[in-house]
């Protein structure tokens, strides 16, 4: 559009003649809420525990004292409510929906708290998709907050997008796998950060190693691991290791989470408190 262009833009109520700086695509803040840090936990592919470390950087930041909570963006296959053992649907008041809250008191807000049956697929195309992330954003009386993790969907598509550009994310979290495949799964988070110029935190590499509860040794059951290289590759400083951990799996499956034993990823924590 030229700069005597009078076209009145549905979306800012301007003309792109009036318009002097790139507009914002932030969705607004509830009113109640006050969220201090925003971190993004992704990956370029499914099923490499994005989740698992949503859930214990919560619990692990909910231990040092902070007020965390957790925005599960992946709507259309939420997992977050089962890992705390969360059942009973959120409410709303004339402030917004009521998050829900697990044992230790860390908030929660996620699509399997609003359907009718946990259960249900979630048959929605893109625009909607994107729209519930916002809702969950702006709609949501979050109340204090110091450290929101939000689950992101797999991937590199809309809804991850939607993210980026609609919640102020200050830093993201790359998960990822020892196999080969995953120097190419690492690239593309490390590419979409870079264009939206989100700083990446670190880099866990979920499904590491085994310790043998026999020999107590570690056995690298997809191969060595090959965090560091990665994180080398791309210049990222911080990185930590998940093994392959029974324990972890069964406190998940029974939504005893909360109550998991190790400090598998203190070493983030402790990031996230310097910034």
């Amino acid at each position: 559009m030229s700069e005597n262009c009078n076209h009145d833009c549905a979306s800012c109520g301007t003309t792109c003649g009036e318009r002097t700086a790139p507009q914002s695509l932030l969705a607004p803040n509830n009113p109640s809420s006050n969220i201090k840090k925003v971190i993004a936990v992704m990956s370029g592919k499914g099923g490499v525990g994005k989740s698992l470390v949503t859930s214990m950087m919560a619990v692990t930041m909910q231990r040092r004292g902070y007020k965390t909570a957790i925005l599960d963006a992946d709507i259309t296959g939420p997992s977050i409510p089962k890992v705390f053992n969360l059942k009973e649907k959120v409410t709303g008041t004339q402030e917004g929906m009521t998050p829900a809250q697990t044992k230790t008191g860390i908030k929660i807000m996620s699509t399997n708290l609003i359907l009718d049956n946990e259960t249900d697929p979630v048959v929605w195309r893109g625009p909607i998709v994107g729209g519930v992330v916002k809702q969950f954003w702006s709609d949501v009386n979050w109340g204090e907050v110091d450290y929101m993790f939000v689950d992101m969907p797999p991937g590199t598509g809309d809804v991850p997008l939607t993210v980026y550009q609609s919640l102020p994310v200050d830093g993201i979290i790359v998960v990822t796998t020892p196999q080969e495949l995953v120097s190419m799964i690492v690239e593309k988070a490390v590419n979409m950060a870079g264009l939206l110029s989100v700083p990446i935190i670190g880099i866990v590499e979920n499904m590491s190693y085994f310790v043998c509860p026999n020999c107590n040794e570690k056995h690298y059951i997809f191969g060595k691991s090959k965090v560091e290289e990665e994180a080398n590759k791309y210049g990222i400083k911080h990185t930590a290791t998940l093994p392959i951990n029974p324990s972890l799996a069964q406190k998940c499956d029974e939504g005893s989470f909360e109550t998991f034993e190790g400090d598998f990823l203190n070493s983030l924590g402790s990031i996230l408190e310097g910034k």
